[in-house]
């Protein structure tokens, strides 16, 4: 369904459309936004909390100042974990060409993070207001030119992949070897590897581990003790969680998420 509660990019009372327009929210840990589309690219920044956005291709998990770019038209939802600030810019489709049409998660420089909670103090911007104008094309060159984060888990399409998907992502911490997953898929070994490396770009280890550490980043943001997130996600210690998260985001996880504060 087309999302009903964000800011259409129409004229309106004899002005012209804006370019882009804003909206702030403030959600409870555990809220979801149904799935829905909208014509405009859009922008989710989260200033606090976690927010996964899942689509038919796959989830993206956006941690506390990371964003994810979600292009026109993509059916897509959103869960929340922990309390969390979300900053969303509508942008008009195609104007921010240099971003790819498919979702991605980015990272959020200082200075972005300044003009996207300018830009949301705006509600709509144009741009033949000069002072909007300016404000968009330096949104739009630290679009361009922030590097992406791996935090997206694509799903394969092949039915045999998508069933062992479907059994881990209800439970991550799974310890059910790859041979004895195939045997309940319908498919061998060899195939759904190689279903993963052509669809994924991911061999299934690798995918499963990227399930892994999203799901206790959830948990974490959740509230849940290392412990618990470690034990959840499938880690054999909480000790091999710490040292996982630290190689993927530079900080251990109260480390990561006292920064966040």
């Amino acid at each position: 369904m087309a999302d009903k509660c964000h800011p259409v990019l129409k004229a309106s009372r004899g002005k012209p459309a804006p370019d882009a327009a804003t909206l702030s929210y403030e959600f409870n840990s555990g809220e979801t936004i149904p799935d829905h589309f909208h014509p405009e690219d859009q922008l989710v920044f989260a200033s606090k909390g976690v927010m996964t956005v899942r689509t038919e291709e796959g989830t993206w998990v956006v941690p506390p100042l990371r964003a994810v770019w979600i292009p026109s038209g993509v059916p897509h939802s959103i869960r929340i974990s922990g309390a969390a600030s979300m900053r969303t810019i509508y942008f008009r489709s195609g104007m921010i060409r240099k971003l790819s049409g498919r979702c991605s998660v980015i990272n959020v420089s200082p200075l972005l993070r300044e003009l996207i909670l300018h830009a949301c103090s705006l509600g709509k911007l144009s741009r033949p207001v000069a002072a909007e104008r300016r404000l968009l094309e330096m949104i739009g060159d630290q679009l361009k030119n922030a590097p992406a984060v791996g935090l997206q888990l694509p799903f394969p399409s092949d039915p045999r992949a998508k069933r062992i998907v479907e059994r881990l992502r209800d439970e991550p911490g799974m310890q059910a070897t790859l041979d004895e997953l195939c045997r309940h898929c319908g498919g061998s070994k060899r195939t759904i590897q190689r279903a993963f490396i052509a669809e994924t770009n991911m061999t299934f280890d690798k995918w499963r581990r990227q399930l892994r550490l999203m799901h206790a980043l959830q948990f974490l943001a959740s509230g849940h003790k290392v412990t618990t997130a470690a034990i959840d996600a499938g880690y054999d210690s909480p000790s091999a969680f710490i040292a996982m998260f630290k190689k993927h985001f530079g900080a251990t996880p109260s480390q990561y998420f006292k920064a966040e504060a």
